[in-house]
């Protein structure tokens, strides 16, 4: 009997030797399993071309705070028009003639909407013509410049200088305005219609 005592604790060992890298095994098993089942997602930036569509304004907080900023960014004759409120020659701009049968006309400073396709008209004044602009879109003050009264009309989003509205010239439109629009301030942008029609409803 003495000498099976010294092979007890040998025994032993060697049994805790065998079963541990099982036992360790075991519990892997269902992680390596699931870690197959589930394999790591791949992450997407939220700049898809979708959401780019949807997101093309550049928000307040993160347009240009000076004028030296919006030169940098801007071409000098845009810098002229929607910084210094010029004033492009009649009948010169690209969108003068221009009558999509969908589309939005954004701000060229920002990419806010301002018009829809249909609020555009032919004047025959040699500037782009709109009878009305997204709600919220367009502001309104007063300009005193050149010895007369007129309305300068802004990008309510970036304060770039859209052109001038007058009102009561009997074109027959339902606001009975012309929003007198320089083609440099705008940039048209094909959009969808359900993205029109989420911005305003059709006349």
């Amino acid at each position: 009997m003495s000498l099976l005592k010294p092979t007890q604790p040998l025994l032993r060992l060697l049994l805790n030797r065998q079963w541990t890298p099982t036992n360790q095994r075991i519990r892997l098993r269902p992680q390596t399993q699931a870690s197959l089942s589930h394999p790591p997602q791949q992450s997407f930036s939220s700049h898809t071309p979708h959401n780019h569509q949807e997101n093309r304004m550049t928000e307040s907080s993160n347009l240009p705070k000076t004028e030296e900023e919006w030169r940098l960014r801007l071409d000098p004759e845009q810098f002229r028009i929607l910084r210094k409120k010029g004033t492009e020659m009649a009948g010169t701009g690209e969108y003068n003639k221009h009558q999509p049968d969908h589309g939005i006309y954004e701000c060229a400073g920002c990419a806010a909407p301002l018009y829809r396709y249909d609020h555009k008209f032919n004047s025959g004044c040699g500037w782009p013509a709109f009878f009305d602009a997204f709600p919220g879109a367009v502001s309104r003050h007063e300009d005193r410049s050149f010895g007369r009264v007129r309305t300068e009309i802004t990008c309510t989003n970036c304060g770039g200088h859209l052109g001038h509205v007058f009102k009561g010239e009997g074109y027959g439109h339902p606001t009975d305005e012309r929003h007198c629009v320089n083609s440099i301030s705008i940039k048209f942008n094909e959009s969808t219609p359900a993205a029109e029609d989420k911005l305003n409803p059709k006349y």
